[in-house]
């Protein structure tokens, strides 16, 4: 697991876009696994602006998404469907066709959950997953005590994702309660990951996430088990690293070749 601190979330997306933009230039159809929330939008604001300014193409990429709503149209100001065309699909040059969502629609939500695992495998694998990290330690939508090998599923939300996730919705009684969530198992079966946090209020979780023990109720945590893990996080989110100085020595002192 490699810690990467940046002061700023525009300076944590530049390397996080140029990591991407590393990976197309090597596999124009790698396949790449997407967030939602607040987390990526600088993310994906670069990765607009590299398509606009320079050229980087994302016409043979494949994508799939972490999670979606239950319940929730695809056209609603609040899917992750209409997140991600607001955000990013719209401003590059990736083919509708070449994206997946889970369809929170789905008549049979079970099935629906078993062709999204078979939707991923077909394609190869995710090539490189992004995540962003909830106050609790949830990835995706797998919240504390979620299986570690879970697989994409049903999931109920706990009070403090709906909490969290208010702020996007009018109030806290239309966050919808289910959702279709990749698992975390599925997570980890993704060649390689990048997780960006941000903020004081991450400061905590990061800390048990990176260096607490290994555990369920810190789903995040079972990251540091992966052998390609980034972990970007601005100064606010580092805060409260107990190896914090460690890590900025070893990021400052990269060797040319794992720049």
């Amino acid at each position: 697991m490699e810690i990467i601190i940046r002061p700023t979330q525009e300076q944590c997306a530049s390397i996080g876009g140029r990591i991407i933009a590393n990976l197309i230039k090597r596999k124009s159809d790698a396949v790449l696994g997407l967030a939602t929330g607040s987390t990526p939008i600088p993310l994906y604001s670069e990765l607009a602006r590299m398509h606009k300014d320079e050229e980087l193409s994302f016409s043979e990429i494949t994508t799939f998404n972490l999670d979606e709503y239950i319940g929730l149209s695809g056209d609603h100001p609040c899917s992750y469907q209409f997140f991600m065309n607001e955000e990013l699909f719209g401003k590059i040059d990736i083919r509708s066709d070449f994206t997946h969502i889970p369809n929170g629609e789905a008549e049979d939500i079970e099935s629906e959950c078993l062709e999204y695992e078979d939707a991923i495998r077909s394609s190869g694998g995710i090539d490189l997953q992004v995540l962003g990290i909830g106050s609790d330690g949830h990835i995706g939508f797998n919240e504390p005590g979620s299986s570690l090998g879970s697989r994409t599923r049903i999931k109920t939300l706990t009070g403090k994702t709906i909490e969290d996730n208010a702020r996007f919705f009018d109030n806290s009684n239309q966050v919808p309660r289910h959702c279709i969530t990749m698992g975390v198992g599925t997570i980890m079966d993704s060649a390689s990951l990048i997780l960006f946090a941000f903020g004081e209020g991450k400061a905590d979780i990061i800390s048990k996430a990176v260096e607490g023990p290994v555990s369920a109720m810190v789903p995040a945590s079972i990251l540091q088990l992966h052998p390609s893990v980034k972990v970007i996080v601005d100064e606010a989110a580092a805060s409260k690293l107990a190896n914090l100085d460690y890590y900025n020595e070893v990021y400052a002192n990269k060797p040319d070749w794992q720049e």
